[in-house]
């Protein structure tokens, strides 16, 4: 499976999610997910299952718990990967940024005592 389509579903990206703030037991992640995707046990465990075959997650065992983490190797890989894709839309990012400064400072401008007529009384 490629990289991409593993990380492309939504229940991955939150299982993802969750074990970069902390290595989390299988058990607690089923719940989590669950819970919020209103998904079955199984299905967790076979979302955990595609992470862990395709090298995005880590597992080991702790008596009769089996605690998950993240293995950033393989989001380094993409992030290598998108390294020469970032050119296309970093000078876009960058405008944004202007045009959202822009904006801010006008409506600081038009907010200003210095112009009487768009204050509040």
């Amino acid at each position: 499976m490629h990289a991409f389509d593993v990380i492309g579903d939504p229940v991955r990206q939150r299982i993802l999610e969750l074990l970069l703030l902390e290595e989390q037991s299988a058990g607690a992640v089923a719940a989590a997910i669950g819970k919020e995707f209103n998904i079955s046990q199984p299905a967790v465990s076979q979302h955990l299952r595609v992470l862990r075959e395709n090298g995005f997650a880590t597992v080991r065992a702790e008596g009769t718990r089996r605690l998950y983490s993240v293995d950033t190797a393989p989001l380094q890989d993409m992030d290598e990967w998108l390294q020469p894709f970032r050119a296309f839309w970093t000078g876009r990012l960058d405008a944004l940024g202007t045009e959202l400064a822009r904006g801010r400072r006008a409506r600081r401008t038009t907010r200003s005592p210095a112009n009487p007529s768009t204050t509040k009384e």
